[in-house]
């Protein structure tokens, strides 16, 4: 694509967005009124759907359209990051191997000993989004930081082989396109309730919880492993 064509392309979403920004804005309420109903449909919301933390309830219940487009956003960046850190063709491999130089022993055996933990409450923060603070984006992130702990205890070489792009890449698209067909099942919304506090309880909340932080948590690792590539593994001619 030419220079002039991204600059159109560029134009033309600039101008849309700055269009729909102007009416978001002219739409909203007054400043400092006494009248808040959003937050007493969001307290109801949450009671009605068993849901334990009214901020799930609201972001997988009441603005599931708002987090669908923060998880596109999200997938739109690590596209945008993979494009731009692809390798030149002036690019090629370091000439010294700069993935297998030595860790230091306490960082190598620290990151061991974390690399569990981390990943472990990270699924924490997944399954109980829904009834503790935490949640899918926050889990997401967790796990995708667990997992390059091994990058600091057993060298890059070990964390590649541990993570396939390929894989964490199919993981990021097919959990954002299951995101937005459960959330279109959440209208009938067939999943029982339960009762508060109760692990199987909040409906498709946990569902829509669970699919985010896979969705996060894999383009976090696709995301860092451009970077991780351009610093560790390439280099320009000049």
């Amino acid at each position: 694509m030419s220079r002039r064509a991204r600059q159109a392309v560029f134009g033309t979403g600039a101008a849309v967005l700055a269009v729909l920004f102007a009416l978001a804005a002219a739409g909203l309420p007054p400043f400092g009124g006494d009248q808040h109903p959003y937050r007493d449909r969001a307290v109801a919301a949450a009671l009605h759907q068993a849901t334990a933390n009214v901020v799930a309830s609201l972001t997988f219940d009441l603005r599931g359209l708002d987090t669908l487009g923060e998880e596109m956003i999200l997938l739109g960046s690590v596209v945008g990051a993979v494009a731009l850190l692809r390798p030149r063709p002036d690019e090629k491999p370091h000439a010294d191997d700069k993935t297998s130089r030595p860790q230091q022993d306490a960082v190598a055996l620290i990151s061991y000993v974390f690399l569990p933990l981390t990943l472990l409450l990270g699924f924490d923060l997944l399954v109980h989004g829904h009834l503790t603070p935490g949640g899918g984006f926050q889990g997401g992130v967790v796990l995708a930081t667990g997992l390059h702990l091994l990058y600091l205890s057993g060298g890059y070489d070990a964390l590649r082989r541990l993570r396939p792009l390929a894989w964490y890449e199919w993981v990021e698209g097919l959990t954002t396109a299951a995101f937005a067909l459960a959330g279109t099942a959440n209208l009938v919304n067939f999943l029982p309730h339960g009762r508060v506090q109760q692990l199987f309880s909040a409906g498709t909340v946990p569902i829509l919880n669970i699919l985010v932080g896979f969705a996060v948590g894999a383009g976090a690792v696709v995301l860092l492993a451009q970077f991780l590539t351009q610093a560790i593994t390439l280099e320009g001619e000049g």
